[in-house]
């Protein structure tokens, strides 16, 4: 690991300005992506500024019924927060099949929203990969591709975004609130991650020297039945196959709305917009369902190692959503 500098601000304006000072400077918060980069070679920033002592550790509802969660605070304690809960149990379910117990009670939600892929070509430097070195090649395109995207991907670039948070976070249609020397702006969940095309190594629609200080979640009354599926190769710490977040409402068994999001599938948190037109004034039947996955699946690319997941995302769609109707999803009076 090379030497860095390090500072510790106490307010958002000095952590801002001390990253602006910095060219190659990066914001520490929990460091469970972070320092594991730094460790392997692949991040080497020259200054490090830790955020952990701001003031952005509240889950706050608003007067309006959005929930402003700081960016700070930590994904065991967004799971466990009574608002999440009852309100969003999408992303309770979420945080809780991410990960383990340690890494939760580090990892915050700002943090989350940078995670970047655990692509193995990524982390192994003796490998090509325009996601660490751009222009040097996607190693992944001729080798192992079991973990890959399925939908989003490029020629330069078939990585998956490792999240389960986000995920949820997409569906919800969740706003990020960031801030810098130039002021705050709101990014929607819709246009934070951007997919990889030619420039894989640019990520999100962040620049360099904004911080992320808080997530706003909408006030949806249907996200209080909302359900999280995660398909992965053992029980705990492992990153999604396949993931599902979805919530449904039904008027006299007809879907008045729906939200749907994939993960494991794609180089960003995928919004199934395709599948939601689908559904949208369709019957909550089984026959639906899988008539709206298979219009998200349509244009699919797998790869030799990764074919299965076009039918595990299918059959992974369909049962979520069979599961909402059958426990009763919202119904509009």
């Amino acid at each position: 690991m090379r030497s860095f500098s390090y500072v510790r601000p106490t307010d958002v304006p000095t952590a801002v300005r001390a990253i602006t000072g910095s060219p190659n400077a990066k914001f520490l918060a929990g460091g469970t992506n972070l320092v594991d980069l730094m460790r392997q070679g692949v991040e080497h920033p020259d200054t490090v500024v830790d955020v952990t002592g701001l003031p952005l550790t509240t889950v706050d509802e608003q007067p309006d019924g959005t929930v402003r969660i700081g960016a700070l605070v930590r994904n065991s304690h967004l799971a466990a927060h009574p608002l999440i809960r009852t309100r969003y149990p999408m992303l309770t379910l979420a945080i809780l099949m991410g990960a383990s117990g340690q890494l939760r009670n580090m990892a915050t939600v700002g943090g989350n929203l940078l995670q970047r892929t655990r692509c193995h070509y990524f982390y192994d430097r003796t490998t090509a990969c325009n996601k660490r070195d751009p222009g040097s090649g996607c190693a992944a395109l001729t080798g192992y591709t079991r973990n890959h995207a399925i939908l989003g991907a490029s020629t330069s670039c078939i990585a998956t975004n490792p999240s389960d948070l986000c995920v949820a976070l997409r569906a919800l249609d969740a706003v990020v609130e960031v801030e810098s020397a130039q002021g705050r702006r709101r990014v929607p969940m819709a246009r934070f991650h951007r997919l990889p095309g030619n420039t894989p190594s640019v990520e999100t629609t962040l620049a360099p020297e904004e911080l992320i200080t808080a997530v706003e979640l909408p006030n949806l009354p249907m996200a209080a039945m909302s359900r999280y599926r995660k398909v992965r190769d053992r029980a705990s710490y492992a990153f999604a196959l396949v993931s599902v977040a979805a919530a449904l409402e039904t008027e006299s068994g007809v879907i008045t709305d729906v939200r749907l999001a994939l993960g494991g599938v794609a180089p960003t948190p995928w919004r199934a917009s395709k599948a939601e037109a689908v559904l949208k004034n369709a019957l909550a039947t089984t026959a639906s369902f899988q008539a709206a996955a298979e219009a998200e699946l349509a244009e699919a690319v797998p790869q030799p190692d990764n074919a299965f997941k076009v039918d595990l995302a299918r059959r992974t769609i369909t049962a979520t959503l069979q599961r909402l109707a059958t426990d009763g999803s919202p119904t509009k009076q």
